[in-house]
């Protein structure tokens, strides 16, 4: 089993306990804050699971149906996240507007909230798990998980507070409000979630820092070429493409060009490892001045 499979299961565990502890309560009290709360721990269950279904998919090889492997499983998940969390909130807000309507007195507001805090607790450990782990494996169904972890740490946070404070105040419409402002955050977060995903699905390049490393990479490496131009790259879950024509002297064998192609290559991995690269090798009279040039 894989680090990012563990990490993926470890998630639904997680999330069942966490489930299961903010359930209780919200059982106790009968604070539609804290059910607002139990509410987002189910999105958490539902989309582990897609993000581990989705992590067996994309670790699965190319085949002759997917020659480029299956590798963008993963954005496919986070969407899934990203919608899910939206329909909890919109069901968070519908409970908070009957809140509203209908006030009520909070029952065993102690220990609900201290029940509450312990699984915020257990899901801060987990979303610092998810998010660095997510980062070293280049999972970014990982990464969307922790993200929406780290905003369910912080709402929770402001849930415990505010219904502290409706217990002290005597302010019933407190709780409703809060679980209002609750469904405001989570619509913010999976929409966050959504549009980074979006972006691996629509291939969007590597950040500007990397593009600049790959440029002077295939600079410094690269001698006895002219240039390359038509620099390429794009990202799918943990591998990178990154393609380019290489301009070389007419009179350069063909060993000699697969020669330079190979030591570009292996430097190219050697920062970015896995990457999936395809050099296209040209003539001297393709050249068109432009892009990088050879040092």
């Amino acid at each position: 089993m894989s680090a990012t499979v563990r990490i993926a299961t470890g998630s639904i565990f997680v999330g069942l306990v966490v489930l299961a502890l903010k359930a209780l309560s919200w059982w106790l009290t009968g604070s539609i804050a804290l059910l607002s709360d139990a509410l987002e721990s189910t999105v958490n269950v539902a989309t582990a699971v897609a993000a581990l279904i989705a992590i067996r998919v994309a670790a699965r090889p190319a085949d002759r149906e997917h020659p480029y492997g299956h590798h963008k499983a993963e954005f496919f998940s986070a969407v899934l996240e990203g919608v899910m969390i939206i329909v909890a909130a919109l069901l968070i807000m519908r409970e908070a507007v009957h809140g509203f309507f209908n006030p009520r007195v909070l029952d065993a507001p102690l220990e609900g909230l201290l029940i509450n805090i312990a699984a915020s607790v257990i899901n801060g450990w987990w979303c610092w798990v998810l998010i660095r782990g997510g980062r070293q494996l280049r999972s970014p169904a990982l990464v969307a998980d922790g993200h929406h972890l780290l905003s369910d740490v912080i709402s929770s946070g402001g849930v415990v507070i505010g219904v502290a404070l409706a217990v002290i105040t005597g302010w019933s419409v407190l709780d409703p409000a809060l679980a209002a402002l609750v469904a405001v955050n989570i619509l913010w977060s999976g929409w966050r979630v959504m549009k980074s995903s979006l972006s691996g699905l629509m291939d969007e390049a590597v950040s500007e820092d990397m593009m600049e490393k790959i440029r002077s990479t295939i600079s410094d490496e690269a001698t006895g070429a002219i240039e390359a131009h038509d620099l390429r790259t794009r990202h799918a879950g943990p591998k990178t493409f990154i393609d380019f024509h290489l301009v070389v002297d007419g009179q350069t064998t063909v060993d000699q060009a697969h020669d330079i192609c190979d030591r570009v290559e292996r430097a190219l991995k050697g920062h970015l490892p896995g990457a999936l690269i395809t050099i296209h090798v040209e003539p001297e009279h393709k050249a068109k001045h432009s892009g990088v040039l050879v040092i």
